[in-house]
């Protein structure tokens, strides 16, 4: 059978999962009696949660002979690392951009890796029922980004298709019939070449996506380079500096069908396949014959930009909540990570009982912490910190920057500026973009973006977007100003009440409801001033037996300001923690005694 391998590579959001859905239902890939959820490739429960694809995902059809190997990508910039590993499997690429908002910067990040990989896109014009749809302009946006980002002459001369993935249609003419997607998967087996393979050569490939089974063990998803693979047939895998890492057997080949993992008894060069049986492989590796010596060559990732300390839950709740709190288990957990997730980076911090955790960005890192809470795990997070590098030709201090682009209403547009201004944000281009909103572009330091995000959509009252893209280190833009507000800081242990709360509420914003525990050194609340402020919230009201006019009045509590996960790691300054846990996310003092604290700041201060 005739095999193609391709990429939906998108923007997030843009609906890669939805038109995956479809390509699966319209190949028969299902019974017709068989239910099947929406977004089936997010098999995730935080993928579900979320909205999002946070890990890459394989899947196969069959159309008129031809079988399809399809891999589902992330669209968020944090999780690149997943896409570069995997664009090293396919020979062509759909490339889906949304009609209304065009090509945002995640496209441009993942169409550059792929054109520079040699890839024939395939542009697909996705959405174009939506009312605010400008397929015309997308298409010259597209054109000059693939020029931009140096495409030959072949990749610039792209097929086009228009399509609505909801609604499961694709037609090469804008005002066409709209039936199916037969269109698309006939262009799809008729300009993505075949794999280019040697099929007598010894086998081989290269790991590039790893998952543990239960029952399975290891198992590593590649693309068989060369050769053809046998159940039970000896294999040596190398690093790719040519040493072994380990011999052992392929217990079990698992080809893709649909959604399922179906087992085979041999593979042939250019088909995507899972193997079990191996106990150290792991990503980038190649899994070959024991006659092959040399290593296959794998796609370098780009480096982490940002850093968080991951500790040892040590305050006075610690180990109420969760299974797993010694530091052993929370070390042996990061470094199983880093097997499967090569763009996370894991290093011994030196603070005792902590680590030093790299990523792509704070979305990254926080689907890990949330992953590692739902397993049971207690732990405090420290401030995220861009990671800096020194210009080896200048001997510069260096830190990486983001493309940001922004799409407001007008009447918020100067607030935005404003603040990033203030973030050392520089406007590239600003421009209308219909509707009565603007597009601006800035470039601006990572660590400026640190905490904006929240702020940004209370300034544009819910309604702006902002989308960011590495764009490379530059000299150090200087200090930025952080939080202006100080804390609310508990001075006593116990479980709040109401009557303390309520006389608290005019201090500031309150993060805790009446009944919650709190400690000595816990955050409990935003003071309305710079400075930090040390409260009781657990004051209760004295009884006595007279009688006085306002002593009964109804304590009304305002609701308090309850942050997610992502919102609570951008909060914190440098002096501050987020503890986790697998019931609740709190913010305390990195210092919990108030002496200790003040010890502290006056080192700070001398020094």
């Amino acid at each position: 059978m005739d095999i193609r391998n391709i990429a939906i590579i998108a923007h997030v959001d843009h609906g890669k999962t939805t038109l995956v859905d479809q390509l699966l239902k319209q190949s028969g890939s299902f019974r017709e009696n068989q239910h099947v959820a929406e977004r089936a490739m997010d098999s995730n429960d935080l993928e579900r949660e979320r909205g999002i694809t946070i890990l890459a995902k394989c899947t196969s059809v069959v159309w008129k002979d031809t079988r399809i190997n399809i891999i589902d990508t992330p669209g968020h910039a944090d999780f690149g690392g997943e896409v570069e590993r995997i664009l090293s499997m396919v020979d062509g690429a759909v490339v889906l951009v949304d009609a209304a908002e065009g090509a945002l910067p995640q496209t441009k990040f993942v169409v550059g890796k792929a054109l520079a990989r040699g890839l024939k896109p395939i542009v697909v014009v996705n959405k174009i029922d939506r009312g605010d749809a400008r397929p015309d302009e997308v298409h010259n946006e597209i054109f000059d980004l693939f020029a931009a980002l140096g495409a030959n002459d072949e990749q610039l001369d792209f097929p086009m298709l228009y399509a609505s993935g909801r609604q499961g249609w694709a037609d090469e003419e804008l005002e066409g019939a709209r039936k199916d997607l037969a269109p698309m998967f006939d262009l799809i087996v008729r300009h993505v070449p075949p794999p280019q393979v040697d099929k007598d050569a010894p086998f081989a490939m290269v790991a590039t996506i790893l998952e543990n089974d239960n029952f399975l063990g290891r198992v590593l998803t590649g693309r068989v380079e060369q050769g053809r693979a046998k159940v039970n047939m000896p294999v040596r895998v190398l690093r790719p500096d040519g040493s072994v890492v380990e011999t052992g057997r392929l217990t079990k080949l698992l080809s893709f069908r649909g959604l399922d993992r179906v087992p085979v008894e041999e593979a042939e060069a250019g088909d995507i396949i899972a193997v079990a049986g191996l106990s150290e492989a792991t990503i980038p590796e190649t899994i070959a014959a024991p006659e092959i010596t040399e290593p296959l060559a794998s796609t370098p990732v780009d480096p982490p930009t940002l850093s968080m300390t991951f500790r040892l839950n040590d305050g006075p709740l610690g180990g109420r909540e969760g299974k797993k709190v010694t530091s052993r288990q929370i070390r042996d957990r990061l470094f199983k990570e880093t097997e499967g997730n090569i763009a996370i980076r894991v290093t011994d911090s030196p603070e005792s009982e902590a680590f030093e955790v790299a990523g792509r960005g704070e979305l990254q890192l926080g689907v890990l912490i949330e992953t590692m809470r739902r397993e049971g795990f207690e732990l405090t997070i420290g401030r995220p910190r861009v990671l800096f590098r020194t210009n080896e030709e200048t001997g510069e201090r260096e830190e990486p920057f983001e493309e940001v682009l922004i799409d407001v209403d007008e009447p918020y547009s100067g607030v935005v500026v404003e603040k990033m201004a203030l973030r050392k944000g520089l406007m590239q281009d600003m421009q209308p973009s219909g509707g009565g909103k603007v597009r601006l572009t800035f470039l601006i330091p990572s660590r400026g973006l640190i905490g904006y995000h929240g702020e940004f959509l209370t300034d544009t009252r819910g309604t702006g977007i902002m989308n960011r893209l590495f764009a490379g280190y530059q000299p150090w833009a200087g200090p930025i100003e952080g939080r202006r507000n100080g804390s609310l800081i508990s001075s006593e242990d116990g479980a709040t009440t109401q009557y303390s709360l309520f006389s608290l509420q005019d201090r500031g914003t309150l993060f805790v409801d009446a009944g919650e525990k709190v400690y000595v050194g816990m955050i409990i609340g935003e003071h309305s001033r710079e400075n930090d402020l040390e409260v009781n919230p657990i004051r209760e009201k004295k009884l006595t037996n007279i009688r006085a006019a306002g002593k009964d009045d109804a304590l009304l509590l305002t609701p308090p300001r309850k942050m997610s996960l992502e919102q609570a790691i951008a909060y914190i300054e440098d002096d501050e923690l987020v503890e986790v846990t697998p019931t609740a996310v709190r913010i305390r003092k990195r210092y919990l005694d108030p002496h200790e604290r003040k010890k502290r700041e006056r080192q700070g201060a001398s020094a």
